[in-house]
Parts: C-alpha cells; structure tokens; sequence
C-alpha cells in the first residue's frame, strides 16, 4: 500500500492530508477540479488561498493558462502547489491536456494525442501555456485509441518525466487489463489512477487492482455532478450538520480516495475543504457503500472497458 500521512484522532476516523507516490513525490488528497470553469483563475486562486494544494484541470478544458494565472495570483509559491494534467485526443484534432493542481500540478494526455511525437509536444504546449516548468503529475486521459496507441503516448509520458517535464505518471479511465499493458510491455507502472468514484459507482475491482500495485486511486465526479437529492445523503447532511457535498468527499477520503470535487463559487470552493476534522461513523459509512449500482450508476463517461 501507498504512503499516507495521517490526521489521527481516538474518536475519529483516519484521513489522509497527503498521500506519497510510488515515484516518492507527496500529493495531496483533496484537489479542486476546473472542467468547464469559465472562471477558473479566480476559482485556484481562492482555492490555494483557501488551503487547496492540488488543483484537476486539463487541455482539453482549455484553461491551462487560466490555471497559471490562478497560481501567480494566489500568493502561494510554485513548489508548494501540486500540479496534474491529462493529455486528450480526437482523431486529427489536437484537444490538448487536462491540467491539475494542488501545489502539485497534474495534467492529462486526451487519445486524440495518444501519439509518441503528438504526447511530447503536448507536454511542452501545457507547460508553455502554464508558464511553469514542469507538471507534478501527467495522465493519459482514458485507454480510448487502442493499446499501440496508448502505449505510445504512456511511453512519450515517461521519456518526459525522464527529461524533467514531469514528476510522476499516470492514467485515466483505464481498468486493470490497460494497466496491465504496462505491465507486461515492462514499463514503469502509473502513480495515479484516476476514475469516476462515488457511493452509485464504486468500481471495486478497479480499486483492488490499484491498491495490490501502489497505485493511487484518484476519484473524479465525487459529487455526482450535483445530484445530491439522494434521501440517504441528505439524511447524513442533517445528522451531521453538513452538506451533502461534504458527506461525499468525507466518504472518498475515509475510502482512501483522492476526490476532486469542481466548483466556481468561492464559498462552495471553501466548504468542500471543510472535510478534515469530523468523521463519519462506521453504520453510515456502510449506508453510502450500500448505494453502489456499479456501472450503472456512473454519471459521466466512465470509458474503462474500451478494448
């Protein structure tokens, strides 16, 4: 199992504040997500300054820049932040890279790109356009394309982070058979794994997998992309005095995820931060766990049994 650095409390649960990768980076596990964020400067700006370490963009959402001016305005310096991206790809269209932060910076690679020489220059586009030097982590965006392909653009990742571009690796949307591509073609195997996650869809096997190899399971739409009316969920929010927001991202964090909740309003941003010093009891836990409709109950695109 992966590293964590715990906040430990007799009458509370154990909650993860950083989690260290198998590459022996440090990131955090609450991260703040940027897809279709008009306002995504001013949203990471009041994110960091809000204690926020990790912000979840990408290129193909467009606002790598944005990302950029959100961290300069912030006050908080470069090497405190986490920055992650996805490279994406549709055929002939080059989409960019999905970018994250938390004083680490993160980015994904979209299977538009998931060539070797499109993968490398979509990494130096992302950095020239997030007017830093490197990205803490870069993430193939999904195992859409195919296995030549995205073994290709998995392998650009790595020669990148070989040449200082990036810190650590990792994959989007990919099931245990993609990851065992990497495997078996005897790279080095991902940091990050990062999937739709919430108590409708759980993706146990996935999760397994992750876990039996050190790979850091990172949960994107924890909050079900707003549908939060779920009667279990508000039940929780009144017993607890929080909002359903909160509920969910307290459950991923007690599950030993790393959700990235998305929001644009400055006082969502700050509540959905608010997770750290409560815990939700075992009885309730095991109520939220109850809800898994598997892939069916997936909101978004979840592509994670594409050949």
């Amino acid at each position: 199992m992966y590293t964590i650095r715990p906040v430990l409390n007799v009458r509370r649960a154990m909650v993860e504040t950083d989690v260290t990768l198998s590459t022996g980076y440090t990131m955090p596990t609450l991260g703040l997500g940027v897809y279709m964020n008009d306002e995504c400067a001013e949203a990471c700006k009041v994110a960091l300054q809000n204690d926020y370490r990790m912000i979840d963009s990408a290129r193909f959402y467009e606002n790598e820049a944005q990302v950029g001016v959100g961290i300069r305005g912030s006050g908080v310096k470069r090497e405190d932040i986490f920055i992650s991206e996805l490279i994406d790809w549709t055929p002939g269209i080059d989409q960019g890279l999905f970018t994250y932060l938390t004083p680490l910076a993160a980015s994904k690679v979209f299977h538009t790109d998931f060539t070797y020489d499109h993968t490398k220059a979509a990494v130096k586009d992302s950095i020239a356009n997030l007017g830093y030097s490197y990205y803490d982590l870069y993430l193939t965006h999904s195992a859409v394309g195919g296995k030549t392909a995205r073994l290709a653009a998995y392998k650009a990742l790595l020669d990148a982070k070989a040449d200082g571009l990036i810190r650590s690796v990792g994959v989007s949307n990919y099931s245990a058979k993609h990851i065992e591509e990497i495997r078996e073609a005897g790279l080095e195997m991902p940091a990050v794994n990062q999937i739709e996650l919430h108590p409708f869809c759980q993706q146990k096997p996935i999760v397994e997998y992750c876990n039996k190899h050190n790979i850091v399971v990172q949960a994107y739409s924890p909050l079900l992309r707003g549908a939060l009316d779920n009667p279990i969920i508000q039940k929780l929010a009144k017993k607890y005095s929080k909002d359903g927001a909160q509920i969910l991202i307290r459950w991923s964090l007690q599950r030993g995820f790393v959700p990235l909740p998305k929001s644009s309003q400055p006082q969502r941003i700050i509540s959905n931060n608010l997770v750290f010093d409560w815990n939700i009891e075992p009885m309730d836990m095991a109520k939220l766990d109850a809800l898994d409709r598997g892939k069916e109950g997936a909101v978004t695109w979840n592509p994670v049994d594409v050949d």
